[in-house]
């Protein structure tokens, strides 16, 4: 088996994670994005600039970015919905956006009362703004395999949207899997079909475990040369679609299955597992990781 000698992980537990959670304090925000920091984790996505009656866990956006104790090599990032998030963003010194649309029209109207194409208007005004300001702005692409309301997605629509992205500006795309409707055979095809279309894209992809498909999924985009995945510490996160079910990820799953087959993240695992504790305790309640619960494959017990 051929898979690339390093990916770049980055960390969304901070934002994709607690957004999830009842609103937990500041202070365990900050503590929480600070102890990622020192893992060897080069991207945090820590917050988002949404409104508060939206999101209220999210409502002291700026408060956490401005407590944050940012460490040298770490890029720290920030979801924002439409421009006046992005102003929000911009004004306190965010340098790196990530912006969402969504591939069913459906979800795009639930989750931000807009069409898809509306969405994708106001997106080329909010690359415009980060890049007046020496900023990069990602596009997400929500419901890339799947949507909850409308089940699948044509692969050519998903593209479709990824190459408008593209023509509003966008820096980089990734693809979100929203609720967990991927599988290895749907990310080959997704993946290999946007690379024959759009060959030189970065591209990043965003699973959720909601279905128990995260990690074989990682496995079929390696495979593929994709090097750059999100991912959530402890599992952090849920599916507001699947009640009950896990969301993102386990940040410390992704680490140990790669650094086993020879692929380096850079994260240090014990220091992560450490740090996936701390979230545990911060939303006061058992996360879904499986490492969390027992240890790495190297850990023994005394017989």
């Amino acid at each position: 088996m051929r898979l690339p000698s390093r990916v770049l992980l980055r960390e969304v537990g901070p934002r994709d994670g607690l957004q999830n959670e009842p609103p937990v304090p500041t202070a365990g925000k900050v503590a929480l994005i600070d102890a990622l920091s020192k893992t060897g984790l080069q991207r945090i996505e820590a917050v988002s600039f949404v409104h508060p009656r939206a999101i209220p866990q999210m409502g002291d956006a700026e408060r956490v970015w401005s407590e944050i104790t940012r460490h040298e090599g770490v890029e720290y990032s920030a979801l924002v919905p439409n421009l006046t998030g992005a102003r929000r963003a911009l004004d306190v010194g965010v340098r790196s956006l990530e912006v969402v649309v969504s591939a069913s029209e459906r979800h795009n109207q639930v989750n931000v009362n807009r069409s898809t194409a509306e969405s994708l208007a106001e997106i080329e005004a909010v690359v415009d703004l980060a890049h007046s300001v020496g900023a990069t702005c990602q596009v997400i692409i929500a419901t890339a395999w799947g949507c909850p309301y409308e089940g699948d997605i044509p692969v050519s629509r998903v593209v479709s949207i990824a190459r408008a992205a593209l023509d509003a500006g966008a820096d980089t795309l990734a693809y979100g899997d929203t609720t967990g409707m991927a599988t290895p055979t749907r990310v080959e095809e997704l993946v290999e079909t946007t690379r024959a279309s759009l060959p030189t894209v970065p591209l990043a992809l965003h699973f959720h475990n909601t279905r128990g498909t995260g990690l074989a999924n990682v496995l079929a985009a390696l495979q593929l040369g994709v090097t750059e995945f999100d991912a959530s510490v402890g599992g952090l996160g849920g599916c507001p679609y699947a009640p009950g079910a896990s969301g993102n990820i386990a940040t410390e799953e992704v680490v140990h299955m790669l650094e086993d087959m020879g692929v380096e993240t850079g994260v240090d695992l014990d220091l992560l597992l450490d740090v996936a504790a701390q979230a545990e305790r911060l939303v006061g309640h058992q996360l879904p990781s499986q490492v969390l619960r027992a240890g790495p494959r190297t850990r023994t017990v005394a017989s």
